[in-house]
């Protein structure tokens, strides 16, 4: 038991160990920093979770994730950044993957009281070898995103076109829509749903599908923020598998499951 828990507290500290390492060289004094000189402003956010989530679908095998995020804007509303996580896919010798960079760059800016993101992600697994009969991961999208407030009401919508998805699945669209409440004594309430088209279905190892999630944040202490939700997919377990691993029963990647987050932005 004392291992247990002694485990997520490592990964907190790795979490801040990471962020530090993104941005220390850069910035001496604090990990955010607006550079009046340069109009730059620098935003780091280390955290950690009891698994890696993206669209619904579990980046870890349903492990612990250590994650960093940094964005560098400038006041023009051209920005770049980085993620980076750890990741675990399939079992060997289908995928050796254990980490996951991401690059990101755009242009944000504001029409007619509504916020606009249009970008550049950059999906990148540095050390995978590529094991006979399977795929590179790595793949690329451009995604435009928009978000409007209404007094305590965040709507949210964003699309992302990939050339060549995950695992050179073919062309990937991908549409969200979802919405933050702020509710009292520092609650946030959020909620989203998306969903993901896929041209090769089998080499991705999932049909197109729809995912959920509802949630709860709010500040705990000294700016750490904590984040209560519950995601879901209508992937089966049969359904969740790229060939050969189907025929064994699928995976448990794509179950609805609690995630519970620990970040602090600076």
């Amino acid at each position: 038991m004392t291992g247990l828990l002694a485990r997520p507290a490592a990964l907190l500290r790795g979490a801040l160990l990471a962020a530090a390492a993104f941005v220390l060289p850069a910035l001496p004094a604090a990990a955010q920093q607006k550079f009046e000189s340069a109009g730059l402003t620098v935003t780091a956010t280390p955290s950690v979770s009891n698994d890696y989530l993206f669209r619904g679908i579990s980046q870890t095998r349903n492990n612990w994730a250590v994650q960093g995020t940094l964005d560098v804007q400038h006041d023009t509303g051209f920005y770049i950044g980085g993620f980076v996580s750890n990741a675990k896919f399939l079992a060997e010798p289908w995928n050796d993957t254990r980490q996951e960079l991401d690059a990101l760059a755009g242009y944000r800016f504001t029409l007619a009281d509504i916020n606009f993101d249009i970008g550049y992600i950059g999906y990148f697994y540095p050390g995978q070898e590529k094991a006979p009969g399977t795929q590179l991961n790595e793949y690329h999208e451009v995604a435009i995103k928009a978000n409007y407030t209404i007094d305590i009401v965040k709507l949210l919508l964003a699309y992302n076109y990939s050339p060549n998805f995950f695992g050179r699945s073919g062309a990937g669209n991908y549409i969200e829509g979802g919405a933050d409440v702020t509710l009292p004594y520092g609650l946030t309430a959020s909620g989203r749903l998306g969903y993901q088209w896929i041209q090769n279905n089998p080499r991705f190892g999932t049909p197109d599908y729809l995912w959920y999630s509802v949630g709860l944040s709010r500040e705990i202490y000294g700016g750490v923020t904590g984040t209560l939700a519950w995601y879901g997919t209508n992937i089966s377990k049969s359904e969740c598998a790229p060939l050969p691993e189907r025929a064994t029963g699928g995976q448990r990647i794509c179950e609805g499951r609690v995630l519970f987050t620990l970040s602090k932005t600076f």
